[in-house]
């Protein structure tokens, strides 16, 4: 029959209706594009030399060409990498209630700009300025888009057409190729290096004041260390140096943890609470990274340097929203709680506090009714995980997952990619890890059928 077997094809209207109630969801438009592609599909199933596909085939077609396309862009994404905090795949996962401040404020209208009591316009810092001062004792504050754009924001702000004293070992390269000199030359500040790449002293500094520095700049450097013979100095002591001089300081925290993370198993690292009880003027970190909210640059502070960030033209520019500004708000509400309620409600510090023997026990039982082709297997083992993010690079946290090995660990790690959710494991030692610590208890069975699912495809 051959080609002549086109005249047989079906015309859209013959089976819209039919595709049309097993696709009750999709929209119109939706629902024809996918029957045109699948008349299309039959069409290259004959002219590739094959038999032309019966109505059922076509109508199946069709349907999984429209429950594809109706896959939303932004897919969930299974974390069994072991990094807690993976840019990639989103960084920070949003506690609880921050998701419910998202879905309250994003299903009508908010008071982002009104003030209630005079009914005239307000100002949005005011949802998250006075629960940040009690948190870290600062005066002031407000939100940019993320800790990049802050750091540029204050810049521009406080120093354009000026100097700014920076330590070359701090001049840190973030995701990217995204680089401190770069911002401060975007910001229109002249950056003043002083030090050398591992020892910079405080005389440095000072011999570098002249009457047109406009500030001191102190960059954690939380993506990289330097060991060996190094020095640098103590922000306390820069902050004497700018008092001296009558020279603000500017700390930018990268990460930006609001409380010690020594009590959640982790090494600690300075805090915000820190730097603005040491003196900052002003302090610069991110939302989504240790304070495990949404993208955002938190700007913290004096009033006196706040007022004039606040004024200045890039800061509506790189103003945050409202979906930002009340998922930053419910996150940073939990740290007004203790150490365990923070543990238990936040999804960052759940995972920090996960024990190597819970997890370990988790592992166990994800194998244990865990169906295999007879060419894979599969083990409880140990592993190390990671923060992220720039956080503690040189910190491994003791883990516990899974160890799988096939006959094509990146082909299947390829097809968990395209899975719906997707799931992110890592290949290492030829096999294929998945690191329980960042992966929610309630995603255990989920992950153990997409992995079922996925291998069955593959090798039965």
């Amino acid at each position: 029959m051959g080609m002549e077997s086109l005249r047989n094809l079906p015309a859209v209207h013959e089976i819209l209706p039919e595709v049309k109630k097993k696709l009750p969801d999709s929209t119109p438009s939706e629902i024809k594009d996918a029957v045109r592609k699948g008349i299309l599909w039959a069409r290259e199933c004959v002219i590739e030399g094959g038999e032309l596909p019966d109505s059922d085939a076509i109508i199946q077609k069709c349907m999984q060409l429209g429950e594809f396309q109706r896959r939303p862009a932004m897919e969930r994404v299974i974390n069994a990498t072991g990094i807690v905090l993976h840019t990639a795949i989103g960084r920070a996962s949003l506690p609880p209630a921050a998701v419910e401040a998202v879905s309250r404020v994003a299903a009508g209208y908010s008071v982002l700009q009104w003030n209630r009591e005079t009914g005239k316009r307000g100002n949005r810092d005011e949802h998250i300025e006075q629960l940040v001062t009690e948190l870290t004792g600062a005066e002031s504050a407000t939100l940019a888009n993320n800790n990049a754009g802050a750091t540029l924001l204050v810049l521009s702000a406080m120093a354009a057409g000026k100097e700014v004293i920076v330590s070359r070992g701090q001049l840190v390269e973030i995701g990217g190729a995204f680089r401190i000199p770069d911002v401060m030359k975007q910001s229109g500040c002249i950056m003043v290096e002083v030090g050398c790449t591992n020892r910079t002293h405080l005389r440095d500094y000072e011999n570098a004041i002249t009457e047109r520095t406009a500030a001191i700049l102190r960059v954690h450097p939380s993506n990289y260390l330097i060991k060996g013979f190094t020095s640098e100095v103590p922000l306390e002591e820069l902050i004497e140096l700018g008092k001296k001089h009558d020279i603000p300081v500017i700390d930018d925290l990268g990460a930006g943890s609001l409380v010690p993370l020594d009590r959640f198993g982790i090494p600690a690292e300075p805090t915000i609470v820190d730097s603005i009880e040491a003196g900052a003027d002003v302090l610069t970190c991110s939302g989504d990274k240790l304070i495990g909210g949404p993208q955002a640059g938190l700007i913290l502070g004096k009033k006196k340097y706040l007022d004039k960030i606040k004024k200045h033209p890039l800061a509506r520019a790189l103003r945050v929203g409202k979906l930002t500004i009340a998922a930053i708000e419910a996150s940073l509400r939990i740290f007004l709680e203790s150490d365990e309620y923070i543990a238990l409600n936040h999804p960052v510090y759940h995972s920090f506090s996960r024990k190597p023997e819970e997890l370990m026990e988790r592992s166990e039982a994800f194998i244990k009714n865990l169906k295999l082709p007879s060419n894979c297997s599969i083990r409880a083992e140990e592993m190390s995980s990671f923060v992220g993010s720039g956080s503690l690079p040189d910190y491994s946290i003791p883990s516990a997952g899974v160890s799988l090995h096939c006959p094509d660990p990146e082909l299947l790690l390829k097809k968990l990619r395209l899975s719906s959710p997707a799931v992110a494991a890592r290949l290492e030692d030829a096999g294929v890890k998945f690191d329980l610590r960042a992966v929610k208890e309630t995603e255990d069975g989920e992950l153990a059928l997409l992995l079922e699912k996925r291998l069955a495809e593959l090798w039965e």
